[in-house]
C-alpha cells in the first residue's frame, strides 16, 4: 500500500469513528435550545425552544422579539453550531448582535432583494440541516416591501415546517401583528416601558397555553440596570451594508416543463457528467 493510500485510510477510518461516536452520543440535549434567559426557557413546554420546529415570535416593533431572536442565536453558537439569520427587513444592527452574544463569524445573513424570496431562502437554509436556528425576520419586506409586514401564504407555512422538520433545526419566524404567520408554537412578545417585555404563549401543540411570564430588560441585557431599558428616545441607525448578488449562467431556453414560472431552484446550473467527476477526481491524486 503507497503512502498516499494509507493516509487515505487513515483518514476515513478516523472519520468512521467520529460517526460512530456521535450516533452513539446521548441527544437529549438536542431537543430543545435553551436560550439562559431562566424566565423564558421556563416558560416553554420543554424547557427551551424546540429543534425541528417553527416557533413565531410575534408582536409590536421594539417588543423584545428581535432580542429573543438573538440569544437563541447566541445559545447556538455557545454550543459551537452555526446559525442563518433572513433579515427581511435589512436592519439587523450587527453590533447589537455581538453585544446579545452572536459569534459574527457563525452567522450568515440573508437580505433578499423581494419580499417573495424571504420564505424561498428560509427553506434552503432550513432542509440544509447546517444551521441550527434560522432566523426569517417577516416584520418588514426590503426595501419598504410589505411596510405592515409580509405575510406567508398557507403553502410556504407548509413548507417551512416541512424544511424544520427534516432539518432538524429551529425556525423562529419574527412577525408582526398584523401579518401574524403559522409557527408550531406563537409566543406573543409585548414591551412594559421600563419594567421588561412580557412573553404569552398562544399557541402550542406541547400545551401551555396562555402561560405568561415578565422578564425584565436585564434578564436579556445584563449590562443593564433592573430599572433601564435597552435604548433611549433613539435608536442607533443601521449600517448600510451592500450584499454581493449571486452571478448566475445564462442559459437559453427550453421546451417543455420548468417548473412554477419556469423557475427551478436549486437547478440552474448544469450538472457535470459522472466522466467529468471521475477525471477531475484522478487529477488530484
Amino acid at each position: 500500500m503507497s503512502g498516499t493510500a494509507e493516509k487515505l485510510s487513515v483518514t476515513v477510518e478516523a472519520l468512521r469513528e467520529q460517526i460512530r461516536r456521535l450516533q452513539a452520543a446521548p441527544r437529549k440535549y438536542l431537543a430543545a435550545l435553551r436560550t439562559g434567559v431562566e424566565a423564558f426557557d421556563a416558560l416553554l413546554p420543554g424547557g427551551g425552544l424546540p429543534l425541528g420546529q417553527v416557533v413565531e415570535l410575534w408582536g409590536e416593533a421594539a417588543s423584545g422579539r428581535t432580542s429573543l431572536a438573538l440569544r437563541a442565536v447566541a445559545a447556538a453558537h455557545r454550543e459551537g453550531r452555526l446559525c442563518a439569520y433572513v433579515d427581511g427587513p435589512g436592519e439587523l444592527y450587527p453590533p447589537a448582535a455581538v453585544a446579545a452574544g452572536v459569534d459574527p463569524s457563525r452567522l450568515l445573513i440573508v437580505r433578499p432583494k423581494t419580499a417573495e424570496q424571504l420564505a424561498w431562502s428560509a427553506v434552503q437554509l432550513v432542509r440544509s440541516g447546517a444551521f441550527a436556528c434560522v432566523v426569517l425576520d417577516l416584520t418588514r419586506g426590503p426595501a419598504g416591501q410589505g411596510t405592515g409586514g409580509v405575510r406567508l401564504s398557507p403553502a410556504e407555512g407548509k413548507r417551512l415546517m416541512d424544511a424544520a422538520t427534516r432539518g432538524g433545526s429551529l425556525l423562529l419566524l419574527l412577525t408582526a401583528p398584523e401579518a401574524p404567520g403559522d409557527g408550531m408554537m406563537r409566543l406573543r412578545t409585548e414591551a412594559r416601558g421600563d419594567s421588561g417585555l412580557t412573553v404569552e404563549v398562544v399557541r402550542s401543540r406541547q400545551g401551555g397555553i396562555g402561560s405568561r411570564t415578565l422578564m425584565p430588560w436585564s434578564a436579556l441585557y445584563p449590562e443593564l440596570a433592573d430599572s433601564e431599558a435597552p435604548w433611549g428616545t433613539e435608536l442607533l441607525p443601521a449600517e448600510s451594508v451592500t450584499v454581493p448578488e449571486l452571478v448566475r449562467e445564462e442559459r437559453p431556453e427550453r421546451e417543455g416543463h420548468r417548473g412554477i414560472l419556469g423557475q427551478r431552484p436549486g437547478r440552474d446550473a448544469p450538472m457535470p457528467s459522472l466522466r467529468a467527476s471521475l477525471d477531475s477526481g484522478a487529477a488530484l491524486h
